[in-house]
């Protein structure tokens, strides 16, 4: 009697690793290592200080406890958060939430208060305020905090963002 496999059961182990290749072939291909986070130094002045921290939409109670409703009613899916400072002075929070698409990152967008923001030309609609950025760019919303201000926190904030704008937009 011959040993091997039968013609069925070698096109079965064929079939099988092909598609376990094809697989670790399509997910290594959307994989990435880039992150939306600028390095430090990077943008001059900008340290980045600490880990990359993400909370996937059923957890977004745990950053933003008292807005989180308002998000996911949004159809926020996920926010990544990372802390920076500038000159080694200014602290600062970067949140970049993750939509369903660009209108749901609009819609949060638009319902926050203009007060005495002055529109900037970033991603698909910006603001500045006195010690914070907030803008969109397709299904993203990105808002950057700084917890004291300077005479170089507008120019700064602006800076930082942009740098923030084109990693997301690559």
């Amino acid at each position: 009697m011959r040993k091997g496999f039968s013609p069925l059961r070698l096109a079965l182990m064929i079939a099988v690793c092909g598609a376990l290749l094809g697989s670790a072939g399509c997910n290594r291909g959307t994989r990435t290592n880039t992150t939306p986070f600028p390095a430090s130094d990077e943008v001059e002045g900008w340290a980045r200080t600490g880990a990359i921290r993400s909370f996937e939409a059923a957890d977004l109670w745990k950053y933003i406890d008292g807005e989180a409703e308002r998000y996911l009613k949004s159809g926020t899916l996920r926010v990544v958060t990372a802390d920076y400072k500038f000159q080694n002075q200014v602290e600062a929070v970067v949140d970049i939430y993750t939509m369903g698409n660009s209108e749901s990152a609009a819609k949060i967008f638009d319902s926050e208060p203009i007060g005495d923001a002055k529109e900037v030309q970033l991603g698909d609609g910006g603001r500045l305020y006195g010690q914070s950025l907030v803008f969109r760019a397709g299904p993203y919303l990105v808002r950057i905090v700084t917890y004291q201000e300077s005479a170089q926190t507008a120019q700064a904030l602006l800076q930082l963002g942009r740098s923030i704008e084109r990693r997301l937009t690559r």
